[in-house]
């Protein structure tokens, strides 16, 4: 016996096609069905720096009632760098909506995120979104995704999927591109016919694959799961299998169906359903909540494998412990220790240096989102360069290649191509779109793309877009070294004053402001010269005397710094430097502060 009266739908898209729009838009049409109060705009953006950035980080689950059809829905990242989101999530559902932008097509976290789908069996629903835009090419859309399903070796009954025309941020839908739709109905119905109800028996062993963790002040540690078999009920016994085998037993405290984007409390689940439970305490993902009676666990939870590697360390600069509330490597590796829980995609070890940690993830973004997240938390440290993670098979070494695709106007073409052939990428295919834009692909070394996104919008000014997405492991490209850069440097501990930043402002480009707190080995700027590093004194103030003259009382005029993010200033760091992150300043030094001992 199965469950008929479930659909789980995972929505899946690149980044910024739409998809938590079209989330919310769903629960405000259902909710008002069900006379409940108004959504509010990108409710599943529930992390701050998910409302900051405008993408999904985190995976997050809903349910609404359609037609005494409950329809789970399960949001999903877009960016291949939480791809371990992704991977886990889509295990709780049996198909999927492909959002695709109207206009861009599927791009590089598309083919991701739906390589992922099909290969657990899941028939997709998809979305041409967006299809209001004036510059819209349905039909083209359509047939590009199509040669997508096939490259990704779509089966037959995969291939034949059903497309509609959407409209999210106006909440509307239709079957027929030229035809304005007036509601999501359309697309209610589809999912209740395309979308298969889960397989599940209800009358079989209960097993239950935990895909997601949350934590609530009463309860304690909350797994949330599909029941894949069987049925569950509050205060009953049950296992926890762990990844060694091992068999714990407690008694299920709490049982939490979805509700909208809530959790009420329920007596029972069954087969198909997604369910929050509590009553495990040190439970983690991928393990299974079984039967005591007949304990069978489900597969392990396999994802890809992190190439990006950095190293967290303690602050030991001359301002360390100042603006952090956790400072010491204890404070640290507890905090890498929970983010491990829940981040199935990270990888931490133990580095030689005392207090340092190795940090491997899966790119840039999945580490800048970490270390954002805890210097929101009031963690201070230093962080090295990101290195990509060369592997050795059968005597060769191998790294990571990725697909980039850069979009960017006609008179920058030819800028963009040089940076991209000194990184040695490959262009793959090139178009010009109707906007007068032109398309690129490439194959590109990993290496490559480091510090590249923040040289491309440089070189043309702000207009380039650029995606990418791991593609494979393949030989070591040989000749591809990292450019260096000039730098400023303090020699001097104190505060910055204007006089001396407007006499080192023609020598470079500054990071500082007048009144910031400078140290001895801190980088304040980039040098004019490549690699050329000089050592300035950014704390010299102007010499006073009793004579007055025109000159020496003229107005300081000084360029407004470039004040760098945390990803920019990731990509900014040589191999002898540091990243200072603490609550309140990001500060770039040298590992060695002392200039004669770094000479």
């Amino acid at each position: 016996m199965s469950n008929t009266n479930i659909r789980n739908v995972a929505i899946i898209a690149h980044v910024d096609h739409g998809k938590t729009t079209l989330v919310d838009a769903i629960l405000k049409q259902t909710a008002a069905n069900q006379g409940k109060t108004e959504i509010t705009e990108r409710v599943m953006d529930s992390m701050d720096l998910e409302q900051e950035r405008g993408i999904t980080i985190k995976a997050k689950n809903a349910s609404v009632l359609y037609k005494d059809i409950r329809i789970n829905i399960i949001d999903t990242p877009g960016h291949a760098d939480f791809g371990g989101e992704v991977e886990r999530v889509l295990r709780m559902a049996d198909g999927v909506l492909l959002l695709v932008d109207a206009k861009e097509g599927p791009m590089p976290q598309t083919k991701f995120v739906l390589k992922k789908a099909l290969e657990l069996g899941h028939k997709a629903i998809v979305v041409i979104n967006k299809i209001d835009r004036p510059d819209a090419r349905p039909q083209e859309v359509v047939d590009k995704t199509f040669d997508l399903f096939v490259s990704l070796g779509a089966t037959d009954d995969q291939l034949d999927f059903p497309i509609i025309y959407a409209s999210a941020i106006a909440g509307v839908a239709s079957l027929d591109a030229a035809v304005p739709g007036k509601d999501l109905i359309p697309l209610f119905d589809l999912i209740v016919e395309k979308i298969p109800h889960p397989h599940g028996d209800v009358n079989a062993s209960l097993q239950i694959l935990i895909l997601n963790l949350s934590y609530d002040n009463y309860k304690g540690r909350i797994a949330i799961g599909r029941v894949d078999n069987g049925k569950i009920t509050a205060g009953q016994q049950a296992i926890l299998i762990k990844k060694n085998g091992a068999h714990i037993a407690s008694r299920i405290t709490g049982l939490l169906a979805f509700d909208g984007m809530t959790r009420k409390e329920v007596s029972e689940i069954s087969a198909g359903d997604i369910v929050a439970l509590s009553g495990f305490d040190d439970v983690e993902i991928g393990e299974t909540v079984a039967d005591p009676a007949n304990p069978v666990a489900l597969p392990l939870l396999n994802v890809d494998e992190p190439t990006m590697e950095m190293m967290f360390r303690v602050n030991d600069g001359p301002m360390a412990g100042k603006e952090g509330k956790y400072c010491t490597s204890r404070n640290i590796k507890d905090r890498l220790t929970k983010e491990l829980e829940t981040n199935v995609s990270l990888r931490v070890r133990q580095s030689e240096d005392e207090g340092s940690f190795l940090v491997a993830g899966r790119g840039e973004l999945h580490l800048a989102i970490l270390l954002e997240q805890m210097r929101r938390g009031g963690y201070e440290l230093t962080v090295s360069r990101p290195e990509v993670i060369i592997k050795e098979v059968d005597g060769k070494k191998m790294e990571p290649f990725e697909s980039l695709i850069i979009e960017v106007p006609e008179e920058h073409s030819g800028a963009m191509m040089e940076m991209v052939g000194k990184r040695k990428g490959i262009m793959e295919n090139m178009q010009i779109l109707d906007s007068g834009e032109q398309h690129y692909e490439f194959v590109i070394p990993t290496r490559g793309l480091l510090g590249l996104k923040n040289a491309l919008m440089i070189a043309t000014k702000g207009t380039a877009q650029m995606h990418h997405n791991f593609l494979k492991y393949a030989p070591m490209v040989e000749g591809l070294g990292r450019a260096s850069h000039g730098a400023l440097i303090s020699m001097e501990n104190g505060v910055a004053v204007g006089y001396a930043l407007y006499n080192l402002q023609e020598r470079g480009t500054l990071f500082i402001s007048p009144g910031d707190d400078v140290y001895v080995g801190m980088i304040i700027g980039e040098s004019n010269r490549e690699s050329d590093n000089i050592n300035v004194n950014p704390i010299k103030e102007k010499k006073l005397t009793n004579v007055r003259s025109k000159a020496s009382d003229e107005a300081i005029l000084l360029i407004p710094p470039r004040k760098l993010t945390l990803e920019t200033a990731l990509e900014f760091i040589d191999k002898d430097e540091y990243l200072e992150i603490t609550p309140k300043s990001l500060r770039i030094r040298k590992k060695i502060l002392d200039p004669n001992k770094r000479k």
